[in-house]
C-alpha cells in the first residue's frame, strides 16, 4: 500500500488507518490490469482508499501510480498537465475512480479544461453525493467569496460590466467602461477573475466590475 500523509486539502481520498488487504489489492490489480486507474501508467504503485465510501474493500479503493499518489497526498504540487488524464478517468465505470477524478477536477476547476469537464461529466446521484462528501472538512467552504464592486457574489460563468476604462498591458488596447465580459472564471485570488475582452484572455480586478443581472 502506498505510504504517506492523508490527502487533506485535495479531497481526503485515503484513510491511512485502513490498510488494503491482499485480496483487495489483488482485485484492484486485476480490475485495472495493474495500471494506475487515473493516468494508466504501469505498473501501479499501490492502493488508496477513497474517503467517505458507502462501500468497502476494492469498491472503496483505487490503484495509483507514484506520480498520482504523491500529488494527491500533497507530497507534490498538483500539475495541471499531468491531470489531463482525468478527461478519460472521469468516464470510468468504476465509482471510486469517478469520485477520485471529480474531487481532483474540483481542485483544478480554475483550469478552463477542468471546469468544462466538470460541467460535462455525469455521475449518478449516489456517486456525486459520495464525491461531495467531506468537502466541508477539506476547507471548501472556508474559501473567501469573490464579489464585484457592489459586494455581489460572482460565480464561474457570470457576465460582468467594466465600471471604468482599463489599460490592458501587453495587448495595446484599453478595455472601455461599459464593456460586458461574459463567462468569467474565478481564480484562487478572490480579487481577480479571468475573462476575455476583444478575444484576449486577461485578468480583471473585481473592484472594477459590476455583475450583470442575468447570466448568459
Amino acid at each position: 500500500m502506498h505510504s504517506g500523509s492523508p490527502l487533506g486539502p485535495y479531497g481526503a481520498l485515503r484513510n491511512p488507518e485502513l490498510p488494503a488487504s491482499a485480496a483487495t489489492e489483488a482485485t484492484l490489480r486485476a480490475r485495472s490490469s495493474d495500471k494506475c486507474e487515473l493516468c494508466s501508467a504501469a505498473p501501479s504503485a499501490g492502493v488508496q482508499e477513497v474517503a467517505h465510501s458507502p462501500e468497502s474493500g476494492a469498491e472503496a479503493c483505487v490503484l495509483l501510480c507514484t506520480t498520482c499518489a504523491a500529488q494527491i497526498d500533497g507530497q507534490a504540487e498538483l500539475e495541471p498537465k499531468h491531470w489531463f488524464c482525468l478527461q478519460e478517468a472521469i468516464w470510468s465505470e468504476v465509482p471510486a475512480v469517478q469520485v477520485t477524478s471529480w474531487r481532483l477536477l474540483h481542485k483544478l476547476r480554475e483550469q478552463t479544461w477542468a471546469h468544462d469537464l466538470l460541467e460535462q461529466a455525469y455521475l449518478s446521484d449516489e456517486v456525486l453525493s459520495w464525491a461531495k462528501a467531506g468537502q466541508d472538512e477539506d476547507g471548501e467552504e472556508a474559501r473567501i467569496p469573490t464579489v464585484d464592486s457592489n459586494g455581489t457574489p460572482l460565480l464561474d460563468g457570470d457576465s460582468v460590466t467594466l465600471i471604468k476604462n482599463l489599460d490592458v498591458k501587453g495587448a495595446n488596447f484599453t478595455a472601455k467602461q461599459g464593456t460586458v465580459v461574459k463567462n468569467i472564471r474565478l481564480t484562487d485570488n478572490p480579487e481577480h477573475v479571468d475573462g476575455r475582452v476583444n478575444k484576449v484572455a486577461i485578468v480583471l480586478k473585481t473592484c472594477f466590475l459590476k455583475k450583470v443581472s442575468e447570466r448568459s
